[in-house]
Formats: C-alpha cells, sequence, structure tokens
C-alpha cells in the first residue's frame, strides 16, 4: 500500500521539466562476425548522434515484486540509477515509456496512460504481436538455459509468489512521460516522430527481447534500438548451462543481443558517473587478447574461459581482424580491464592499439601470457607503415628469452620444480612429471627477477628449459608465462589447472583448491 501511494504522489507532485532540444552523443558497442561462420566477433565501439527529440527511452517491467526474490532485490538495487538516467534523458528531450506489463491498470486515468492510449494507431512494417519468440533464423538459440525460469535463489521461489505489477516507486513518472504495456508504444512512437529507442529493463532474455514495446518488435520496425546494458538483469539460475554466475549469465545475454539485435551502452555514457554494477558482481574483468594461427586459442580459449572462469571473472575477446592479422579491433577495452591474456603471435598493431598495450602494461596491472606471446610483437621483417612492434616484451615484461623450440615430434614431459611445490600457481598440479603436446621452447636463461616454477625436457642429453614462470614488470604488475598452450594441452586437466591457477593468482585471487 505504501508503494501505491508513493507512485501516486510522484504522479501528482512531480513538477514540469524543461524539455529543450539536444543531442546525444551515444558510444555504442556492438558485435560483428570476424568472418561469416567463424564464430569470432568483435566488439567494437562507434559513437552515433541522435536527437533527443526522436528518442524514446523505454523502461520495461521493473515491477515493484517480482515472484523470484532475487529479481524483486536486483529491481530495487538498480531503480535508483535508473531512476537518474531517465531524470538526465527527460531533461534533454527523450520521450519516457514506463511499461510494466499486466500492471497499467493501477495508473487508470492518469494522463501518462491516456497520453499512450489515445495515439493514433500507426502502420507496421512488421505486424505487431503481443509477444516477438526466439527468431531461430536470425539468432540462434540463447547461450543459457533459463528453462526453469530461471530464478538463482536457492532453494527456488515458488513461480505462483504474489506480483506487485506496477512500476517499482523508486522510478519518477514524469508529467510528460507515457504508460504502456502493449503496442501502443510503437503508436505512441510514430505518431511523436520517434526514430530511436534505449531500451533498460528486465529481463534481458525474456521481456526486453520479447516484449511488444521492447527490442524485437521495435527491431522489425526498422527504429534504432540500443540497449542500456548496465541497466538490465537476466533470470538465470547458475546451476543451469552454461553453469557460470548469475551476472556472467546476463552478459551472454548482453552479447547475445549486440550480435543479433542491436548495439548497447551503460548509464554513463548517458548521466555521466561510473556504469552500474550489482553489489554482489565482484568479478574482476578479464581481457584475452588472440592473435595467433597455429595453436588454434581463438577455438581453446573462450570454451576454456566459459568453462574455468565463468563464475569468477567478466571476460571480454579481442580478436585480430581476419583481412589484417595485425589489427586487433577493440583493444582499447584495456582501457577498463583488470587482467589480461595474451595469446598472440609476431603481430604489429597499428600504432594507437600498441600505445593502448603499453598503457595497460605500464598502469602496473597483471598479465598472463601463454605459447607463442613470447614473441607476440616481434617480426622477422619491418612493420608496415603506421604499425608498431615491442620485440624486448619478451624479455622486459614476460622475463623470459625465447630463441627457438625443439622439433615438434619430440615428446615433452613437464614437472614442478625443487621449492616451487608452495606456489599458489602450483595448486592441485601433480607431483611427478606428465606430458604435454607442445613442442618444447628454448628459453633460458629467464631473466633475473623471473621466479621459476615448471621445467620441461625432451630426452636423454638435451638441456632441460624453463616452460613456466612469474615475473613482475617495472611497475609492479603480476606476471605469469607459460609455453604450453597446444590445442590438445587444453584437454589436459593439469594444464586447465594450471592456467586457471596462474588467472586467479595474477588477479590477487584466492586460488581455488
Amino acid at each position: 500500500m505504501i508503494l501505491r501511494i508513493h507512485a501516486l504522489l510522484v504522479l501528482i507532485l512531480t513538477g514540469p521539466v524543461a524539455a529543450g532540444e539536444d543531442t546525444l552523443t551515444l558510444p555504442q558497442r556492438q558485435r560483428v562476425e570476424t568472418s561469416k561462420g567463424s564464430g569470432r566477433w568483435h566488439a567494437t565501439t562507434k559513437p552515433v548522434q541522435w536527437k533527443a527529440s526522436e528518442t524514446a527511452m523505454v523502461v520495461c517491467d521493473m515491477w515493484a515484486t517480482h515472484w523470484c526474490k532475487g529479481a524483486t532485490g536486483r529491481v530495487g538495487e538498480m531503480a535508483s540509477r535508473m531512476n537518474q538516467v531517465i531524470s538526465a534523458a527527460r531533461k534533454k528531450g527523450v520521450l519516457v515509456i514506463h511499461c510494466p506489463s499486466s500492471g497499467v491498470k493501477f495508473y487508470g486515468d492518469t494522463p501518462q496512460r491516456k497520453l499512450a492510449e489515445d495515439a493514433p494507431k500507426a502502420e507496421a512494417k512488421v505486424p505487431l504481436k503481443r509477444w516477438c519468440h526466439l527468431d531461430p533464423e536470425r539468432e540462434g538459440k540463447l547461450p543459457i538455459d533459463d528453462s526453469d525460469g530461471g530464478c538463482d535463489c536457492e532453494p527456488q521461489c515458488d513461480r505462483t509468489n504474489p506480483m506487485d505489477l506496477h512500476q517499482i516507486a523508486a522510478i519518477e513518472i514524469g508529467p510528460g512521460d507515457a504508460i504502456t504495456d502493449s503496442a501502443e508504444a510503437y503508436h505512441l512512437m510514430v505518431q511523436k516522430g520517434v526514430k530511436n529507442v534505449i531500451a533498460m529493463g528486465v529481463h534481458t532474455n525474456m521481456c526486453v527481447l520479447g516484449r511488444p514495446f521492447s527490442i524485437r518488435q521495435l527491431s522489425y520496425q526498422d527504429l534504432n534500438v540500443t540497449l542500456m546494458r548496465d541497466l538490465t538483469d537476466t533470470m538465470y539460475n547458475p546451476r543451469k548451462a552454461p553453469f557460470v554466475s548469475h551476472f556472467t549469465g546476463t552478459d551472454l545475454v548482453v552479447e547475445h543481443i549486440e550480435k543479433y539485435w542491436s548495439p548497447t551502452i551503460t548509464s554513463a555514457d548517458l548521466a555521466g558517473g561510473k556504469e552500474f554494477r550489482f553489489e554482489k558482481d565482484t568479478r574482476p574483468h578479464l581481457v584475452i587478447v588472440v592473435a595467433e594461427g597455429p595453436y588454434k586459442t581463438e577455438e581453446t580459449l573462450p570454451k576454456f574461459a566459459l568453462a574455468e572462469l565463468g563464475n569468477d571473472f567478466r571476460v571480454s575477446f579481442v580478436h585480430a581482424d581476419e583481412k589484417d592479422r595485425n589489427d586487433l579491433p577493440g583493444v582499447e577495452v584495456l582501457n577498463d580491464a583488470n587482467l589480461v591474456l595474451f595469446s598472440v603471435r609476431r603481430r604489429a598493431p597499428p600504432a594507437a592499439q600498441l600505445e593502448a598495450i603499453r598503457k595497460y602494461v605500464a598502469s602496473g596491472k597483471p598479465l598472463v601470457a601463454i605459447r607463442t606471446s613470447s614473441h607476440a610483437f616481434a617480426l622477422r621483417g619491418e612493420p608496415p607503415e603506421g604499425h608498431g612492434v615491442w620485440p624486448e616484451f619478451d624479455k622486459d615484461i614476460l622475463g623470459g628469452n625465447y630463441h627457438g623450440h625443439h622439433p615438434n615430434d619430440l615428446a615433452t614431459d613437464v614437472r614442478v620444480v625443487e621449492g616451487s611445490r608452495g606456489h599458489p600457481i602450483m595448486t592441485g598440479i601433480p607431483a611427478g612429471e606428465w606430458r604435454v603436446h607442445s613442442s618444447l621452447y628454448q628459453t633460458r636463461p629467464l631473466a633475473v627477477s623471473a621466479t621459476l616454477l615448471m621445467m620441461g625436457r625432451v630426452g636423454d642429453g638435451i638441456p632441460h628449459e624453463p616452460v613456466a614462470w612469474t615475473n613482475a614488470t617495472a611497475a609492479g604488475g603480476r606476471v605469469f608465462y607459460t609455453s604450453l598452450g597446444h590445442p590438445q594441452d587444453f584437454e589436459i586437466e593439469a594444464f586447465r589447472r594450471l592456467l586457471r591457477n596462474a588467472i586467479f593468482w595474477a588477479a590477487g585471487k584466492t586460488v581455488p583448491r
């Protein structure tokens, strides 16, 4: 009852808003497949400019109470920030449309409800539906299993729990706003000359995609739609595939939307300040840069990251361009990274991209590197004009000394060196020798600053070589490197544990026992 009274007071007391004409400059993140059918996607950011008067903001199903207690809590947590964003958009002249599905009766004869009801019906380019289901021809299946309803509480909530379907009171409804839960939203947009739509609310895998006022339906009408990716949530239970954290589940659906439906922005892009994050979302941001051919880490690392890191890290990938092997589109994401993993072989990035990499390393943040990353930015010839190399990366950053490798047909056996058994990275690593598929790199001698963890050998009479060690950058950043990383190494539990341990250690997290 208190929530209902509060909502009514907001409707009555909110003062008039000066909606001056303004231009919105929004850095939209979108995903473009590196080549058709590759399964690899560039995540790039491109600014667009929209007239505020031609833009609508849709607030999807921010109900006061959901049947799932976890969902209700997260709605409450993001509502305050959402209200800030809505207020900023409203002041710029954006049309705000509140869409609490099945809850519009609560608003009765309010001017906001009448505004939507009175919009004349507009001809749709694609027939308007009450629900836009998954479109297999356009998007394939969702990356999460939400077949159990998606409640992440333990035990799961009863789906018949009562719900308060009016909008949460923390989000103000201004006098020039509209309220609807149907295709009226589209009719109103046509009436108001809206060409652009910013969607926010819950839940990405359900209502944000499927409701008649949201992403699929509006995309079908050729409106420019963008999702505010930090002010949304997903109905996903981590006990279902792909068995990652609830927040990683949301990231996966956001990526799905960026691939097949619309670009995304953040609340900071419109209202300033920092991107919103839920209090329980403490995952460090790991950026994995993949630019090599022989060892197929563009296939092995995404599978590894999802299976081994999906509960503890927020993971972004940067892939080399298919047409220009030196180009690393989207590598500027390093500006937001807490940790980087390199799997790169002999690339000369454009000067600005190499500078972004150097800047990250100079910041003192940690890095992990595998296999060919010992010669990540070293060429055998001259770099193209406008591109740069970093041949000292191995010696100065990794603490290594790569100068070749033993023949591929010689079997490599590896072991933990004496005195390193107590290092956190060695947690759970076999005590004896174990065989890997990577040919043995020649890496001796290491820098004096390096700490040797593992050695490898290929036969009697041939000098053993370091295969795993730690180092520190001049700025104090933790570094781990291993010369392992053959595709079949990822099938070995000990190698997967080694790499996972190293990532946890580098990030300053407790290595799982």
